[in-house]
């Protein structure tokens, strides 16, 4: 069992609630569904990451952010999800993937077994850009080192990445229409590129594509085992 720890008290992080099967449960902000408050769980081997991430003033997002949103999930874990950065609604409970997008990647995600509570969810950057714009050069370059610490810790077998900013990491250059469910094997790891969730949301068609490039998750772990 990954064992936990609670967040360091900062001004915008959350406090231990309880304990939970033996893991320290940080408290949610009072908004947070009782659902989502096992996601409040943190690794404790990236309890140091957290805490220097909370802290972080390496860009002008520092300045906007109401709370920073690290990721939320087991470390190590054999299924790592990236995206691009957190929504208004992130941005005040301190989770990845909280909002409409994060119930769409939840039913994705039962879809092929698995839920929140056993895979790793984080995104490029970990504070929301103002008016939820597309994350800048500069900002992606600031919390890269954060990610490839996050990537280190889990020790994934694949990495789905969501949107087109994380899937730039391994396929610079590339389109997502073009390669999107398209996995490929980059040092060591199996890396399958797949539409944001928030791309199904505006446009319905990809609902059902976003379904069939899940799919093949399971086969992805099962080979790379």
């Amino acid at each position: 069992m990954t064992t936990m720890a609670p967040q360091r008290p900062r001004p915008t992080s959350v406090a231990v609630r309880a304990t939970r099967f033996g893991a320290a449960v940080a408290s949610p902000r009072p908004s947070a569904p009782a659902a989502l408050v096992p996601l409040y769980e943190v690794p404790s081997v990236a309890s140091d990451l957290y805490d220097e991430i909370a802290d972080c003033p390496a860009c002008d997002l520092a300045r906007t952010r109401t709370q920073t949103v690290p990721g939320s999930g087991p470390l190590p874990c054999d299924l790592m999800f990236i995206g691009e950065g957190p929504g208004q609604r992130e941005d005040e409970l301190g989770l990845p993937f909280v909002g409409r997008s994060g119930q769409f990647l939840d039913e994705l995600l039962a879809s092929i077994g698995r839920s929140r509570r056993d895979v790793y969810v984080t995104n490029v950057v970990k504070c929301r850009p103002p008016g939820n714009r597309d994350p800048e050069p500069s900002e992606m370059a600031a919390c890269r080192g954060f990610l490839d610490r996050q990537i280190e810790m889990a020790q994934p077998k694949v990495v789905a990445t969501l949107g087109r900013f994380s899937m730039a990491r391994w396929f610079p250059g590339e389109r997502i229409s073009a390669i999107h469910g398209q996995p490929r094997t980059l040092d060591g790891v199996t890396v399958i590129p797949m539409y944001h969730p928030a791309a199904a949301l505006r446009n319905g068609s990809l609902r059902a594509v976003m379904m069939q490039d899940f799919a093949r998750i399971n086969e992805l772990l099962k080979a790379a085992s």
